[in-house]
């Protein structure tokens, strides 16, 4: 019996080669925003990343693109409150939401905040899929949750990438597995599927590509 959630298996040559493709393009930062005028021309897909702080968005990113540096971790978790774009060649945008869970932000910043995340996935006609990060030395907090939730209010699909995975030893990602696909069950806008990933050593990085290059 196969399970609910699984993980995501290694692309085939082609797709994978699809994938590679797509991220081989230069990858630049375009531009931060702040509200919904900012945003920049819905004339190409795109795909957004959400996570608590510390749970590795950054280097996520940065691997993906084959780009050091270029979502830039910020030693304050939850400082950046903008929504970052970034173009991966002509043909897609990756767009980073803030690190949510950030203790030390005022209220009405977070309130802010949460405006314009609801504003932005709910009038998004482009945006195909949303990752959800999970640290996978921590599983599903109730932070991860509450974006979830928003994603399914959205109608966004949502996919969870679990990051970090050669942190935990392999006997132990099963408790945390087991874990998160119990909480992924309530969800009906989550995707069948989860991505175990390594930004330190590249694990899971062709199959996350791959999976975004062939997004309809």
């Amino acid at each position: 019996m196969q399970l609910p959630f699984p993980l995501a298996e290694d692309p085939e040559a082609v797709a994978a080669e699809t994938g590679r493709k797509l991220f081989a393009g230069p990858s630049e930062f375009l531009k931060g925003v702040v509200a919904m005028s900012g945003l920049p021309p819905a004339d190409r897909i795109e795909v957004c990343f959400a996570g608590r702080s510390n749970v590795g968005k950054s280097s996520l990113i940065n691997a993906l693109t084959g780009t050091k540096g270029l979502a830039r971790a910020s030693n304050t978790p939850g400082r950046t409150q903008e929504i970052n774009f970034f173009t991966q060649g002509p043909e897609l945008y990756l767009v980073d939401l803030p690190g949510y869970g950030y203790a030390n932000a005022p209220l009405a910043v977070v309130e802010k905040w949460q405006r314009l995340l609801k504003q932005y996935l709910s009038g998004r006609q482009t945006l195909r899929r949303a990752f959800v990060l999970i640290d996978t030395r921590h599983g599903v907090k109730k932070v991860d949750e509450e974006i979830m939730k928003l994603l399914d209010s959205a109608a966004v699909t949502f996919q969870v990438v679990m990051t970090k995975a050669d942190k935990v030893k392999e006997k132990d990602r099963a408790k945390i597995l087991d874990q998160v696909r119990d909480a992924l069950s309530k969800h009906p806008a989550a995707y069948p599927e989860i991505v175990l990933t390594s930004s330190e050593k590249g694990d899971g990085i062709a199959t996350l590509r791959s999976v975004i290059a062939h997004l309809d």
